[in-house]
């Protein structure tokens, strides 16, 4: 959980410092507590993390704190979709033929879907170290060119910052694959590493597109885990405290954690 929320703090650290120089431990306080006011407002897919991280954030840079952030949640997706992709491509014969006699899906449909997500992967590169084409792209639309001033930082990044930070997206991503690893070893789920390991991107690739609340993600989860792990172990039960024990250490436990540092802010300020 450290390891996770540690390398998020390190890319937001990055991302922000083109307009206010945070420390490490002021990131992380910034991330857990985005996490608990994603949790409590049962945002979809996390989208309320920005609103409490930046309430350490200046008032005057706290809206290009948000445009900011958003380019630290492409280069993730762009590691998610990358590897998921892969996956689907290395899995979707054996996963054909592990689910055909239980679900009505073709190796035609598994076929178009990997290939659906190798254009989006390719666009979404192509965007992300484009940074500068998308602003002058986005300031020819009448609406967004009146608030042109809080998205013109994204001009400034460089492709080396920008490799900087899928490399701590990479590294992040490592540790959720881990995590994954030794729980299913753990409750004893058995499925070998490689399959598993491949199994597990293309599970986040699937949570990355499909929309969650943080409450009902435990559901939706369990559900995709069933449905994945499941076509290759007997062992159910394992399989959801895998994905229970992960939803626990990954959103509940911090957020509880990140709510210590919300309700430290409120009475700082009352004060």
């Amino acid at each position: 959980m450290l390891a996770n929320w540690s390398c998020e703090a390190l890319k937001w650290k990055v991302l922000i410092g083109h307009i206010q120089q945070i420390s490490f431990l002021t990131a992380f306080k910034a991330i857990l507590s985005g996490l608990s006011v994603s949790v409590a407002m049962n945002t979809p897919n996390g989208t309320g993390e920005y609103f409490g991280r930046i309430l350490y954030i200046k008032q005057g840079n706290r809206i290009r704190a948000i445009t900011l952030t958003f380019v630290g949640s492409i280069s993730q997706l762009i590691v998610t979709m990358l590897l998921g992709t892969i996956g689907l491509f290395l899995l979707r014969r054996e996963f054909y033929n592990a689910t055909s006699q239980s679900v009505h899906i073709s190796l035609a449909m598994i076929n178009g879907i990997a290939y659906g997500s190798v254009v989006v992967t390719i666009a979404l590169v192509c965007m992300y170290f484009e940074l500068s084409w998308l602003v002058r792209l986005l300031e020819k639309i009448p609406f967004i060119a009146k608030f042109a001033f809080f998205i013109q930082k994204l001009e400034d990044f460089r492709w080396q910052e920008l490799l900087k930070v899928l490399l701590i997206s990479i590294l992040r991503y490592s540790v959720f694959v881990i995590q994954y690893l030794l729980l299913l070893q753990i409750f004893n789920v058995g499925i070998n590493i490689a399959t598993a390991f491949w199994l597990i991107t293309i599970m986040f690739l699937i949570l990355a597109v499909v929309p969650t609340i943080a409450l009902a993600e435990l559901g939706v989860r369990g559900k995709i885990s069933i449905f994945l792990f499941g076509a290759f172990s007997t062992n159910t039960l394992g399989i959801v405290l895998t994905a229970s024990t992960i939803w626990l250490i990954n959103l509940i436990l911090p957020a509880l954690a990140g709510s210590l540092f919300v309700l430290g802010i409120k009475l700082f300020r009352n004060k």
